[in-house]
């Protein structure tokens, strides 16, 4: 099978980051095509970067055919209801996976997350998706998503404080990195800490796959119908 991965924000080197983490999830005989948005703003981080980002995520998707599947490698799901409506075969949000998945292997869950006006979105999401119950809090690190891309010790020791404060002062059971910049932190940071730490780009491809492979497709009737 073919899986689009596809960021949403113009930065070439996050979405090579994403690809990377993609490749090694994927089966064997999945072939992963990593794209990213040429027009847009370079991170998405609010209300704004989500909507101003849509036009050129629809642009990219429409310069791919013949794929399986789709992941929008944005923790915002950006442009997942668009998305639906635009194509038959199954398009998935990390975030909306990565929340499914915390649901699977724990009951309650923390979001570590990057700028702050980034939570009251993810928030709405988890409320959209009927999880809200399940999360326990989505803490901001004030890290700006493009600083997750220069692999600076501090940035990484911010975000490991917010786990350890997840799990002693949320009593947290699983962590959900909310954001794709983080998407290479998932292995290290589980064996550190003990509890799983889910990463949305792995979470997207492997329930893009199983969606595939049971002969799932988004419905067409009613609010994803085309046109």
């Amino acid at each position: 099978m073919k899986i689009l991965i596809v960021n949403p924000n113009t930065t070439a080197s996050m979405t090579a980051k994403i690809a990377a983490v993609a490749r090694v999830t994927a089966r064997a005989d999945t072939e992963i095509v990593a794209a990213n948005s040429k027009n847009g703003p370079p991170s998405i981080q609010g209300f704004l970067d989500v909507a101003t980002c849509v036009p050129g995520l629809l642009t990219e998707v429409k310069q791919h055919s013949d794929i399986d599947a789709i992941v929008i490698a944005c923790f915002d799901d950006t442009g997942l209801d668009a998305l639906r409506c635009m194509v038959p075969v199954p398009v998935l949000g990390i975030g909306e996976a990565a929340y499914h998945a915390a649901s699977m292997i724990a009951t309650k869950f923390s979001v570590i997350t990057t700028l702050a006006r980034s939570v009251p979105g993810l928030e709405n999401n988890l409320m959209r998706y009927g999880l809200s119950q399940k999360c326990v809090r989505v803490r901001a690190t004030d890290i700006p998503v493009l600083k997750l891309e220069e692999g600076d010790p501090a940035t990484i020791s911010r975000i490991r404080d917010e786990i350890r404060a997840a799990i002693v002062e949320d009593r947290a059971e699983a962590i959900v990195l909310g954001c794709a910049g983080m998407a290479d932190l998932m292995a290290e940071l589980s064996d550190e800490f003990g509890v799983p730490v889910i990463d949305g780009v792995a979470a997207g491809i492997a329930f893009a796959e199983a969606l595939v492979n049971t002969g799932l497709r988004t419905s067409k009737i009613g609010a994803y119908a085309a046109g």
